[in-house]
């Protein structure tokens, strides 16, 4: 089986239900499957500390988590316009994986959340495709093809999936939102079985 790992961080839950949605859509894909991660919250104060095990919910990620992935589904709320600082603390700790060139060739596709229609969605995605363009991943979008792109009058670019929250974090997804989030995570997986392919 061929693993897409779907990493996620998520304050309210938006992003959360983004990421099992877009596993879903992994999963559609025969010889497909989804492996859930998320990172811990970080803190301004030096002494406080996420326990090592989450309490509930997806597993913290770790470095082998992306070594042995076929394929990346990353998601994070907008922070102004930028990913939140838990996942960017997760990426600035990728090094390692950089060095040995661990990621080259690996395809990938972007998922936020944000509270109003024009909180930085796609700001955020851009934000989030910058450290994998410097791994040498390959960026999967979202083609016009999908009909709810150009029909969403909420969440939806062709730059990623997304959802508009609303400002207490409550307001349900779009049908439009959830097909897209679907067809992210199917688009990832069949084309990371199409790159794992011998020539």
């Amino acid at each position: 089986m061929n693993e897409i790992l779907v990493l996620y961080y998520s304050l309210h839950g938006s992003v959360k239900e983004m990421a099992q949605l877009i596993a879903r859509g992994v999963e559609q894909v025969p010889g497909a499957t989804a492996r859930i991660r998320t990172v811990p919250r970080v803190s301004t104060v030096c002494e406080a500390v996420e326990d090592a095990i989450p309490d509930s919910g997806a597993p913290y990620a770790e470095l082998k988590d992306l070594e042995e992935c076929a394929g990346l589904a990353l998601g994070s709320p907008t922070r102004f316009g930028n990913m939140a600082a838990p996942m960017k603390h997760f990426w600035d700790g990728t090094t390692p994986l950089w060095l040995k060139g661990a990621l080259i060739g690996k395809p990938a596709a972007l998922f936020t959340s944000t509270a109003s229609m024009h909180g930085g969605q796609e700001s955020t995605l851009f934000s989030m495709m910058v450290p994998l363009l410097h791994h040498g991943m390959l960026i999967a979008g979202l083609p016009y093809s999908n009909p709810e792109l150009s029909a969403t009058t909420s969440g939806g670019t062709p730059y990623g999936a997304s959802h508009v929250a609303g400002v207490d974090g409550n307001k349900p997804f779009t049908e439009e939102e959830r097909k897209l989030c679907l067809a992210l995570g199917k688009r990832l997986a069949e084309t990371a079985l199409k790159l794992s392919r011998p020539l």
